[in-house]
């Protein structure tokens, strides 16, 4: 939690949800004093509790709110540690400019796709401290994407620690909590999207960057965006962001069906992420177990605790590492935020058979009387599988598709071949690939270009080769173009550090191009730096490059040396095509490979 960003005192806000805010609660009734905070977890919370109170559409959201996993502490709290090894390996912090931000960052995001998220690191190019790294950015791909609930905290520390609890414990939290519903995979109501975010510290730039960046309507489909900062501080309170709000009614039901009777988050108002998106007009709530504020007499009598003393005494200190955890609220608090994700965005109901259809490539270029191929491939995205009848449309006069086989069970592929004949006129034809299931239909474009005999212009084809003009055109993981201390470049001060980490990381940057048709050759030049830890004959650790899904080259820490050397490929294939072409490394979970890109270039003739 970043020390002040400005001044609140005094004031309760309340934030809607949808049109309504929802009165103050009464006072609730006398209870035991909750479990004094403790870094051993208790048997009630591991036992579980479903939150009882009554939801907004009744039973439908009362039984999205039982089946809401208990999430394993356990694992939470190997998360932590792991970020605290990787502050130990970069001078005790994981400050958002640093190599131990970037290496967490890397962490996060390699569990993440691991599990099957598409995962966007957003490089934060304006109001950030300089050199912070990205934000990274997580969405399961199920749901409403018109209805999307949010859940985010910062990554980053201060410079003077390891940010355990400050804030590697709601990051760690978040994490497990997305593990989690990877694997269960339930049937969803609305989407969810998971957000670490950079340079907190500094202000709660890389929210405010985030949410800078969104249009109009993208705001408009976030119907809440849920905050965790410091919920495992050692004599913590429990504290609920904008505690009387319709937004804050799950996550206050779930710690009132453990007795803890929450209290207004005051220490922290406008002090964390969940103040970006306030600012947009954004419902917002979260959970926090305060700073370096004191626990009053009054808390520690109904929390345990000792009275007088800060939440969390090793606030913004070198202190703040994996001892630093209560284990007791870690666990209240990770539970608390998987029943609000259920309860929000989870169906009881079995969806309806459904199914996706993609076409790899999706365009091809042929001279007349010569045939391209492709492949179909189908996915079950909800109930069961289906059988799914292939067919194309929008064919010109001499052109024919085939499939085989010509139907497939959702989940299965099949091969596409389109004939032309020396009689197909030149010319680019967009044909429509359907697939037609028992109750749904979907359709994949597919760009046909029949060569002619124009002449070809010779030109030069990617944008920012050299990586000396910010990031764009280039996409993915641009977090590894810069001018990186450790590299240098083939040209110029920039380029592209691709893996480098010691561990089982991914890092990929991809363009898309237009090849034009008419041209008789194209090739693709970069040159490229490989250094290793590693030894011996064993690719460990490798590279590629692709166009669309298929890989064109192979490289590894085996082909480690000395400064760059040029390489060179034929993407004459490719002609009259748009393509997207990719640079990938990844990483074993051993020593480093480092594969450093720089003045790539496309040229055709």
């Amino acid at each position: 939690m970043v020390i002040r960003r400005l001044a609140v005192a005094g004031i309760s806000l309340a934030v809607t949800l949808g049109a309504a805010v929802l009165p103050a609660a009464a006072a609730p009734p006398a209870h035991p004093p909750a479990a004094p905070p403790s870094r051993t977890i208790s048997v009630a919370d591991r036992a579980g509790h479903a939150p009882a109170a009554p939801q907004p559409h009744a039973d439908a959201g009362r039984a999205a709110l039982l089946a809401a996993p208990d999430i394993d502490v356990a694992k939470v709290q190997a998360h932590l540690t792991e970020l605290n090894a990787i502050a130990t390996r970069n001078g005790g912090t994981r400050k958002s400019s640093g190599q131990g931000y970037r290496d967490s960052v890397a962490y996060v995001k390699g569990k993440l796709q691991a599990a099957g998220y598409t995962v966007t690191e957003q490089p934060c190019t304006s109001g950030c401290a300089s050199g912070a790294g990205p934000n990274l950015i997580a969405e399961w791909p199920q749901g409403d994407a018109a209805k999307v609930y949010m859940f985010g905290s910062h990554l980053d520390s201060v410079s003077a620690g390891p940010g355990i609890n400050d804030n590697g414990s709601g990051s760690a939290a978040l994490l497990e909590t997305a593990l989690t519903l990877a694997e269960q995979h339930p049937a969803m109501a609305a989407r969810v999207r998971f957000a670490w975010w950079t340079d907190e510290e500094q202000g709660l730039n890389g929210s405010d960057f985030y949410v800078n960046s969104l249009s109009a309507a993208e705001r408009a489909k976030i119907k809440a965006y849920y905050n965790f900062d410091m919920i495992a501080s050692p004599n913590g309170g429990y504290f609920i962001n904008h505690i009387t709000s319709a937004a804050a009614q799950p996550m206050k039901a779930y710690w009132d069906s453990l007795s803890l009777q929450p209290e207004e988050n005051t220490e922290g108002a406008g002090r964390s992420d969940d103040y970006s998106f306030e600012q947009a007009g954004i419902a917002t709530s979260g959970y926090a177990m305060g700073a370096s504020a004191r626990k009053t007499t009054a808390q520690a009598a109904k929390w345990g605790g000792t009275a007088s003393r800060a939440y969390d005494s090793c606030y913004h200190q070198s202190c703040d590492t994996t001892g630093n955890i209560n284990a007791t609220g870690l666990d209240r608090s990770v539970d608390g935020i998987a029943a609000t994700l259920w309860q929000l965005a989870v169906t009881p109901s079995t969806p309806a058979n459904d199914f996706s259809l993609a076409v790899s490539p999706t365009s091809g270029s042929v001279d007349p009387g010569a045939s391209a191929t492709g492949t179909v491939s189908t996915a079950t995205t909800a109930g069961s599988a289906q059988t799914v009848q292939l067919s194309a449309s929008g064919a010109p006069a001499g052109v024919s598709v085939s499939f085989s086989p010509s139907s497939v069970t959702s989940g299965a592929g099949s091969s596409m071949t389109v004939t032309t004949t020396t009689a197909t006129a030149p010319g680019t034809y967009s044909l429509t690939v359907t697939g037609t299931g028992s109750a749904t239909t979907h359709t994949a474009t597919y760009t046909l270009t029949v060569k002619g005999t124009g002449g070809c212009t010779g030109q030069q084809l990617l944008g920012n080769g050299g990586f000396e003009n910010g990031t764009a055109p280039w996409t993915g993981d641009t977090g590894v173009i810069g001018a990186h201390s450790g590299q240098s470049a083939h040209g110029g001060s920039r380029f592209a550090w691709l893996g480098g980490y010691g561990y089982s990381a991914t890092d990929t940057v991809s363009q898309s191009v237009t090849v034009p048709a008419g041209c008789r050759k194209a090739t693709l030049t970069y040159w490229l730096h490989i250094d290793t830890g590693e030894s011996g004959g064993v690719a460990y650790d490798t590279f590629k490059v692709k166009v669309g899904s298929t890989t064109l080259t192979t490289l590894s820490n085996t082909d480690a040396a000395a400064g760059y050397t040029q390489r060179t490929l034929d993407l004459s294939p490719y002609i009259g095509q748009r393509i997207t072409l990719t640079f990938t490394a990844t990483e074993d979970s051993g020593l480093q490979s480092s594969f450093v890109v720089d003045d790539a270039a496309l040229q055709t003739g």
